[in-house]
This record gives C-alpha cells, structure tokens and sequence, in this order.
C-alpha cells in the first residue's frame, strides 16, 4: 500500500485527498494533515463582517466526511519535511510518505507596511470577519470616512472589491451614507486588473460603478503607512479614515519555508511544472496557493500578484491526484494544465448585486472572456455556496 500525505484541507487539499482516496482505493492510504478541523467557504467570509452570513453556516467539520471516504485526518501543524528521507515533522510526531501533496493554503504578511497590522481591518479569517464586524457596529456609533483596498504586492484584490460594495449597500442600509466618503485604494494599474491583466470591459464597468456609488479611488497606489485615523499613500496622499479594512499580501506558510531542502521561492511557494510536480523530488507536489505562479505581464509603478482562487485550487488538486494514480501505475505521461491556462471561473458579488466572470484562461491569452453583470440580485454567488458546501460536505471531489 503506498502512503500520500496531503499537507492543508481547505479547497485544494480537500480534493487532493478525497481524489487519490477515489481513484486509488484500497490500494492507497492517504493522511491528510491539518491545524484547523474546518473546512470553510472562504469566499462568503466577505459577507460574515456584515451578518449576512455566520461562520457556522459556511463551514463544517471535516473528519467526519474524511474517514467515511476513508482518509485518515491528523489534527496537527506540519513543521517541516524532510524529502531525503520522506519525513514530515508535526506537532503530533513524525510521519513518513511515499507522495507528499503541499496545499497550505496562505500566511498574511501584515507588515507589508508600518500600522497595517494595528489598525487595518482584514477579512480573510473567520476571526479577523467577527472582529470587523464588531469594528463596523462600533462605527455606525460615530461614522466618518472609509478606506478599503489593497496593499502593495497583494494578489487577492477580487475579495477587496466584494467587501468595497458590500460595505457600500449597508452604508445605505444603515442609513449612514452621506456621512461616509468612501475610498477605494489598489495598486492595480488600473480598475479591473485583478491581477489577471484584465477582461473585456471591465475597466469601464468598475469606473462606472464608482462612479454610479460615489466611490473615491486611487489606482497604482501603495500604503505607506496606516495610522489610527488615516492611510499615507506611496504618492504622499494621506486619506482620513475612520475605518480601514485592507487586504495585505499572500507568502508561503512556515512549513515551506522551513523546509529548505524543498527549495522554495523568496516569498515562500513551491517551484512546480504544469504537471505540479517538484522538480527536484518527483513524489513532492504542490497545489492551490502553495503553488508559485509565474506572471505573464509587468505590474506598474507599484508592484501587485495574481489571484490564487477557489476554481484553481480545485483543478489543480484533482490533477495533481490523477497524477499520483499515473505515476503508481506505471504511466510516464502526465496531466499538465498551467496555472494561467485553468478556466477563469468567478463570480464577483457587488452588494446583492453580481458580475459573472467568465474566460477559457485565466491569464492571455484567450479566445474567449466575458464580464456579465447582474443587477438584480446576487444568484449565482448564493447558489455556487450552497452547491460547493454540498458537494465537499459529501465527498463527491470528482464533481466540478
């Protein structure tokens, strides 16, 4: 019996797992280690700060779908790997492999620049949404002006954007509006980059939506600095702001950049090929964020990253399983997608108000890329949560 062990059990180790699980039966044992027991829809942490949703409705405990599917679940830290002689450190004793799948998912680096840890709010973790939340109830007490954005070299600007309009429509909800002038801060050579170089149409679409919400914004900017009660610009600007919330960048969690043997990146990912094998130990993968991805065009002035979504980090969970089935098996041909050729799947809420992104790659280039905006009311975001929580919570990985 061969022994994977699968590193990370959010989107894309949760398919590595439950994928080798499947198409390797009894024929292979699969660990899947993890500090956290939930599994949780990060995208809808957007809406968490607001109540619209609460963090048990988006997340669930994963052992239980695991062992039924027969994957052995350790709740534990991965602290480092030793690939020479196949170990993995954790904080629950060492185990050995004969594939290791690296899908950690992200570490925040707060100190991008001084004060953002301090006194910017940030929604990406289930405590970080509550925290802005109970910052928001408090706001409503004394409102003023409002920054949200990014920072310099983030790669996650599409969530920035959700919060931006979301935070706008409960401006209006609360009646508190025209007290609020709201700013927009991203170092996105323009409106609509999101780290993909762009759609068809999406500048203009973005423009006129500030435009349409009486939205401040600055492109091209970095932070210099966040105080109690404004953000210095790069450019010498200072915005006063009573409430911040900023998305800083991603780099690679402990694990990798503790283990150098494996050889990671400045900013802690894994060197990988189309197939996301290492290149230097061949029963060593990596999926979803761990992954580096190389860009295919020049930021600007400021420098920013490329998206590392939910659709990529399933795709490549499934093709690095099937690779590990192929490599057992005895098969020299490999699956190979890169990371820019994955479809472009999104759905950006805007406040029950939606824009559907569709393209055959996510990186140019492409034969086929759409925007379509829906004003009505936020379906498909509400429906790809529901059916994406179903599908995990049952184990059916094999489902797009």
């Amino acid at each position: 019996m061969k022994t994977t062990i699968i590193i990370g059990g959010n989107f894309a180790g949760m398919t590595a797992a439950l994928e080798i699980k499947r198409k390797g039966k009894n024929g292979h044992r699969v660990l899947l280690i993890d500090k956290s027991p939930l599994f949780l829809f990060i995208p809808s942490l957007i809406w968490v700060p607001l109540g619209r949703r609460e963090v048990k409705d988006i997340s669930f405990r994963k052992e239980e779908i695991l062992n039924k599917k027969g994957v052995e679940f350790v709740l534990a830290e991965a602290l480092e790997v030793d690939p020479k002689n196949n170990r993995v450190k954790t904080t629950k004793g060492d185990f050995t492999y004969d594939h290791l799948v690296v899908a950690t998912g992200p570490k925040v680096d707060y100190d991008v620049a001084p004060g953002v840890r301090e006194h910017a709010h940030y929604i990406g973790t289930p405590e970080s949404a509550m925290k802005t939340r109970k910052a928001l109830e408090e706001f409503k007490k004394n409102p003023g002006p409002m920054v949200i954005g990014a920072t310099q070299n983030a790669g996650c600007m599409g969530a920035a954007y959700e919060f931006l309009f979301n935070i706008e429509k409960w401006l209006r909800e609360q009646k508190i509006r025209k007290k609020v002038d709201l700013y927009w801060i991203t170092p996105e050579t323009f409106l609509g980059h999101f780290g993909i170089d762009g759609m068809p149409g999406g500048e203009t679409m973005l423009k006129s939506f500030m435009k349409l919400f009486n939205i401040h914004y600055r492109t091209e900017v970095g932070v210099e600095e966040v105080k109690e009660n404004s953000v210095k610009l790069t450019t010498g600007e200072e915005l006063p702001s009573r409430f911040t919330m900023l998305m800083p960048p991603f780099v690679g969690v402990d694990f990798v950049t503790n283990s150098p043997a494996l050889n990671p990146t400045a900013n802690g990912y894994l060197p990988v090929g189309e197939d996301y094998r290492h290149p230097d130990w061949p029963n060593v993968w990596a999926a979803g964020i761990a992954v580096d991805v190389k860009l295919p065009f020049k930021p600007g002035k400021v420098p920013f990253s490329g998206p590392k979504t939910g659709y990529p980090s399933d795709e490549t969970g499934k093709i690095v399983a099937e690779n590990i089935i192929r490599v057992e098996k005895g098969k020299k041909k490999l699956k190979k997608k890169a990371w820019g050729k994955i479809p472009g799947i999104c759905v950006m809420d805007a406040g029950k108000k939606e824009v559907i992104i569709l393209s055959d790659h996510l990186f140019k280039p492409r034969r086929f890329a759409i925007m379509i905006p829906n004003v009505l009311y936020d379906f498909s975001k509400v429906l790809f949560e529901k059916y994406f929580l179903w599908k995990t919570r049952h184990g059916y990985s094999q489902l797009p």
